[in-house]
């Protein structure tokens, strides 16, 4: 699999070290202490967790002998009830049909996923007794199946038991879930590499989730023939979830100013806050987006383009899943909790919604104007990774810089303009931002400190983007 530059790994350092949190005018984030006098309230350490990962285009038809030698007994294959009519599920099953593999088919996976389907699901994995978990799909599928994974292999626990405080009780998975082989279909969500599984909270009208190192997949399969059947709407949906979850980390509170620091390694969270190895991935991810995004978009048939996509989803991945998103995906759960009446083209949904890349993107502009005060080289550096000449450019206009290439961006992949284009108006703002709040393990590492009426004036600003 490519990966980034020697060149990138020997500018690791500077760049690291180019992040003042407003929080402490003293400490810059790369000259952390260990020494006896550290603030023993903060973080000193992170960790670098991500799936296997296998890519080569056809490589599906290997998914049976997978299962085979984890001596499979009874597999659960999870979909949705599009992609079941699609060569991907077709090519998976005829895999596991091949190797005598014994499976059963779920396949009414709901597109952005509720807790409602999730308990669906759930109660499928534990009535089948399943030894082995396949999901084909996109990041509504593998988040619906590691959730079926992990509630399904302690069927003691209760719902909430595992959701990220405060909404739920965030409790600590220490039982054992079973291997979980991610075949994904789209090129955005990067969620074959991480331990987070998304869903919406019909109560709460706002999305959450279940985020552990647990939850991984044992491997994830990146096929990219499977994009050939990815239309255009959720491949620029997709594609601009890549961005966010790039720049999101690149600019994420640096790890060692998170706190309190866990008293068991254990409990050190997947989130962690910016960190010299993921800094790699979100960047390289960055620079292949900018190239590629609006090729694979448009043309079905360029598997250069869309090929590299997939390679960026992954890159991204392994950047976000272990120094996290901030406000623009904490933002983005009550955009999608809320919606009305929004349809988008390309997607078979039975009920409005707004996809997920869509949802975070909308905020963006506005976000990273807010928060490039808090480390500006790092907003400017992602401005340039994305195509955009700082030579000249000063610290105090990195927020518009970078806003100015995200709205480009945007235009270039023909993305609704503003929340007022899905459906919002500023009577919505108090229920978006009263969403937005409980977000803690998104919310929480952003760079800034974010009060309320911040997150109030950045949804304001994003009523219109250009």
């Amino acid at each position: 699999m490519a990966g980034p530059t020697i060149g990138a790994l020997r500018s690791l350092t500077k760049t690291w070290k180019n992040c003042l949190p407003l929080s402490s005018s003293a400490a810059r984030c790369g000259n952390f202490s260990t020494s006896a006098n550290q603030d023993a309230s903060k973080e000193y350490a992170y960790e670098m967790a991500c799936s296997n990962i296998r890519y080569g285009e056809g490589v599906t038809q290997e998914v049976g002998l997978d299962c085979k030698n984890l001596k499979a007994r009874n597999v659960c294959v999870m979909t949705d009830k599009t992609l079941t009519k699609l060569d991907p599920v077709k090519v998976t099953l005829e895999s596991l049909e091949r190797a005598e593999v014994p499976y059963k088919l779920y396949d009414k996976v709901r597109v952005e996923p509720s807790d409602e389907s999730f308990k669906q699901a759930i109660q499928f994995a534990t009535d089948g007794n399943f030894d082995v978990f396949v999901a084909v799909g996109g990041g509504s599928v593998m988040d619906t199946a590691k959730a079926a994974n992990l509630y399904s292999s302690n069927p003691a626990a209760s719902f909430l038991d595992y959701v990220n405080a405060p909404i739920g009780k965030g409790r600590q998975v220490t039982h054992d879930v079973k291997p979980l082989i991610a075949v994904t279909t789209t090129a955005g969500t990067g969620s074959e590499t991480t331990g987070t599984a998304v869903f919406d909270y019909v109560k709460l009208k706002s999305k959450t989730g279940i985020s552990s190192r647990a939850l991984r997949p044992s491997l994830g399969i990146l096929d990219p023939l499977h994009l050939r059947t990815c239309p255009e709407r959720v491949s620029a949906y997709a594609g601009i979830d890549v961005l966010c979850h790039a720049i999101e980390s690149l600019t994420a509170k640096p790890y060692a100013e998170r706190e309190p620091r866990p008293d068991n390694p254990n409990l050190r969270p997947a989130y962690q806050g910016n960190n010299p190895i993921s800094d790699i991935w979100s960047k390289h991810a960055l620079r292949v987006t900018a190239k590629y995004l609006k090729r694979a978009t448009y043309n079905a048939d360029d598997m250069e383009a869309r090929s590299q996509m997939l390679l960026a989803s992954c890159f991204a991945g392994i950047g976000f899943g272990n120094a996290g998103c901030h406000l623009p995906h904490g933002m983005s759960y009550p955009i999608s909790g809320l919606v009305k009446n929004f349809h988008s083209k390309d997607y078979d949904d039975d009920h409005p919604m707004v996809p997920h890349g869509l949802s975070v993107i909308i905020t963006a502009p506005a976000v990273f104007t807010f928060t490039a005060p808090a480390c500006p080289e790092r907003h400017l550096e992602a401005a340039e990774c994305l195509g955009a000449d700082i030579s000249n450019a000063r610290k105090e206009d990195a927020g518009k810089i970078l806003a100015d290439v995200l709205r480009q961006i945007m235009l270039d992949i023909d993305c609704p303009n503003g929340l007022s284009a899905l459906g919002y108006t500023s009577d919505d703002v108090p229920a978006l931002v009263a969403g937005a709040l409980p977000q803690h393990r998104v919310v929480k590492l952003s760079p800034r400190p974010t009060r309320e009426e911040d997150f109030a004036h950045m949804l304001e600003s994003s009523m219109t983007v250009y």
